[in-house]
């Protein structure tokens, strides 16, 4: 099921999201150029209590955050033509169950990559977005249960 957004809903959905983020937790990110992708994760970022911009590293694949409650990573897989790239970027070792990952255009790597706990896809519907969050794991479970009790935010349920 998806909820139309405006860019400021979207936001504070993100903060929120970044709120609550704990280490080993995997969240994906889909959706066309513009869909809303690195806004959301801008506003993630900045619920994790990080203060500079966060940037989508399109060309570096990754940016790396060092916080006093954990690390994160940010992925950009657009550039990916092959999903076994992303073995070969030794990106493997990030996925140790201590960080948090946030991964835009996982499908590049399909098939490489752990199985994302929470799953945001995100399309564009008017001046806002249309966005389906979907758990995967306990861990997204407990994330989507999170924020449909405080933003009542309708998931597309679980499947994992």
């Amino acid at each position: 099921m998806s909820r139309a957004l405006t860019l400021a809903e979207l936001e504070a959905e993100g903060e929120a999201l970044g709120r609550r983020l704990r280490p080993g937790e995997v969240l994906s990110f889909e959706g066309d150029l513009g869909a809303g992708k690195t806004t959301f994760i801008q506003a993630v970022t900045r619920g994790l209590g990080v203060t500079r911009p966060a940037t989508s590293p399109t060309y570096a694949l990754v940016e790396l955050y060092k916080l006093s409650r954990l690390d994160f990573h940010h992925f950009d897989f657009y550039r990916f033509r092959d999903p076994r790239e992303w073995i070969d970027a030794g990106f493997r070792e990030s996925f140790n169950g201590r960080t948090v990952n946030l991964i835009e255009w996982p499908e590049r790597a399909a098939g490489m990559l752990p199985r994302a706990d929470l799953e945001i896809a995100l399309e564009l519907h008017g001046a806002g977005r249309n966005a389906a969050l979907t758990s995967r794991s306990v861990k997204g479970q407990k994330l989507l249960t999170l924020l449909e009790k405080r933003y009542a935010f309708p998931s597309s349920g679980s499947s994992g």
